[in-house]
C-alpha cells in the first residue's frame, strides 16, 4: 500500500493557478486605460438649444424636487412607482 501518492502533490496547483489568475488579472486591470467620450460642438449646440425650451414651470418643479431631495424630504409612492415599472416586466 502506497501512503505518499504523487497524484496528492498536484491537488494544489488548482488554488496556485487560481490565485496566479488572481494576480495576473489585477495586473491587467491597472494597465487598462480607461474609456472617454468626446461630445462634438453640433452636439453641444442642439443641447443648448433644448435646455432653453424648459417652460418656468418646469424649472420651478425642479427646483422644488433639488430642495426636497437635499432636505431629505422626498417621498416616492411605492403603488405609482410599482404602477410605472410593471409593464416594462411584462
Amino acid at each position: 500500500m502506497k501512503i505518499n501518492d504523487n497524484q496528492r502533490i498536484g491537488a494544489m496547483n488548482p488554488y496556485r493557478k487560481a490565485g496566479d489568475a488572481k494576480a495576473a488579472y489585477a495586473t491587467e486591470k491597472k494597465h487598462r486605460t480607461k474609456d472617454q467620450v468626446e461630445i462634438s460642438s453640433e452636439a453641444k449646440e442642439l443641447l443648448d438649444a433644448q435646455g432653453s425650451t424648459r417652460t418656468e414651470e418646469q424649472t420651478r418643479r425642479i427646483e422644488t424636487l433639488k430642495a426636497s431631495v437635499a432636505s431629505g424630504t422626498y417621498f416616492v409612492d411605492a403603488n405609482r412607482l410599482a404602477e410605472k415599472i410593471l409593464p416594462y416586466l411584462k
